[in-house]
């Protein structure tokens, strides 16, 4: 009696350890790329990349990934209204620098170059550039950075302007626009205001004009014109 007991409850261990689930202990091989598994709803496994997401991270730290010339354009336009030359020289062309044009017509032997380290220090430069003639008077046009940028690159708000435009001149003066024969390859964002007085029937119109250039997949800028009515 006492040994048909014992078969019985043999029996019923070995039945109830044949039906209880088992779990792995495996550790998760992670490897260089550190891919890490997780289940969805229907039982699918999703994996999370996260070189991927590192990728990603440091593709929207730098400015000029997969950036439009109008984006950079107006990165380059806010720099210069904050006065932020390090943001500025981040947009600067690696080999050919940034060219100052006082009007609209761009003077290719007298108008200033400055490379991106240059223009880091811009605007404590104590330096009397000559940066041109003056329109009408012809005189010299001999100034520090700072003030060139207060008359000739952020002399009004170009950040909120009337108009802007790409590759369209708006500001209509007597001075010839060859920005087009000078930077035959690039796209010029023009940023207008048509006046501010209305005795003077809007010849006191401005313009700002960010020159910007393709290398390498990024757009930079190679030059910054300033223009207004001349004589």
């Amino acid at each position: 009696m006492k040994s048909g007991v014992l078969i019985l409850l043999l029996a019923i261990s070995i039945l109830l350890t044949g039906c209880t689930d088992t779990k792995s202990t495996e550790p998760v091989q992670n490897g260089s790329n550190q891919t890490n598994s997780s289940s969805n709803e229907q039982g699918e496994t999703v994996e999370n990349d996260s070189t991927t997401e590192d990728q990603e991270e440091n593709s929207q730290e730098d400015p000029l990934v997969a950036s439009t010339p109008d984006v950079v354009a107006f990165e380059v336009v806010l720099s210069l209204k904050n006065k932020e030359m390090l943001s500025l020289s981040h947009y600067v062309h690696p080999s050919k620098g940034v060219r100052f044009s006082p009007y609209g017509y761009v003077e290719v032997n007298t108008d200033l170059i400055f490379t991106a380290q240059q223009v880091e220090q811009l605007m404590m430069d104590t330096t009397e550039y000559h940066w041109g003639a003056f329109d009408g008077s012809g005189d010299p046009i001999e100034m520090t950075f700072t003030e060139y940028y207060e008359r000739f690159v952020y002399d009004q708000d170009y950040a909120n302007p009337e108009q802007t435009s790409n590759n369209q001149r708006i500001g209509q003066g007597n001075t010839i626009d060859n920005s087009g024969q000078i930077y035959p390859n690039a796209t010029i964002v023009e940023y207008h205001f048509s006046g501010f007085d209305p005795q003077y029937e809007g010849m006191d119109w401005r313009s700002l004009r960010i020159v910007l250039e393709e290398d390498g997949g990024n757009w930079y800028v190679v030059g910054i014109i300033h223009d207004e009515w001349t004589i």
